[in-house]
């Protein structure tokens, strides 16, 4: 079974317009995209569109993971709870002839729109090329293992698969993630001052074809 694709809250944030529009909720990540170009020019997107590349986990229950609901107090009716406005495809306050509800399946219940989780938890590490010297720094997501960092790693280095990589001079195990590995995660209460690159954890790599047999 494929693994799941992890994102960072950053990486979602950057997916913010109307022609390239994701969100996060109840730790997935989903693309909005199509369901926006489905509906251009639908008042009811606005509410969607002002949360664009945010987390908006707080619309939902997550027992039912459905909209929140609340007690209308001039009806006593239970209805969606929508602060912001009422969105696509929840029911307007009160019955109408109008409202089309042959859509299916709503679309925070429609899995063609999710691309991944988002990670519980990120972190920040050093990953050094001993060969040229270069030095990046990564947020990676927790749950990643080293083979998936290394995706990220390869816009920084093309060839980066063909390096061994260490932390304190042991080879990593590629399937396994950082803490699987043994390498601790940074001081967080150094993380965010102008010396958090130094207590960020390093990963060397070190070029397959340089490396000296002992």
């Amino acid at each position: 079974m494929r693994r799941p694709k992890y994102f960072t809250p950053r990486e979602v944030s950057v997916h913010n317009t109307l022609k390239d529009i994701w969100v996060s909720y109840l730790g997935k990540v989903y693309d909005l995209t199509p369901l926006l170009e489905e509906h251009k020019g639908d008042v009811l997107l606005k509410p969607i569109t002002e949360c664009a590349g945010k987390d908006i986990s707080h619309w939902f229950d997550p027992k039912t993971k459905d909209i929140l609901t609340h007690v209308d107090p001039l009806t006593g009716c239970i209805k969606y709870y929508t602060p912001r406005g009422r969105f696509l495809h929840t029911p307007p306050p009160c019955p109408r002839t109008d409202w089309a509800n042959d859509f299916g399946k709503p679309w925070w219940k429609d899995n063609r729109y999710e691309v991944g989780l988002l990670s519980a938890k990120t972190r920040w590490i050093r990953i050094i090329n001993t060969l040229t010297s270069q030095e990046q720094r990564l947020e990676v997501c927790s749950e990643e293992t080293l083979g998936e960092i290394l995706q990220r790693y390869l816009r920084y280095n093309s060839h980066a698969a063909s390096y061994t990589w260490k932390h304190n001079g042991v080879n990593l195990d590629m399937s396994k993630t950082l803490s699987e590995n043994g390498i601790p995660e940074e001081d967080e209460f150094y993380c965010g001052s102008p010396d958090c690159d130094l207590f960020s954890p390093s990963i060397c790599l070190y070029f397959n074809d340089d490396l000296t047999e002992l």
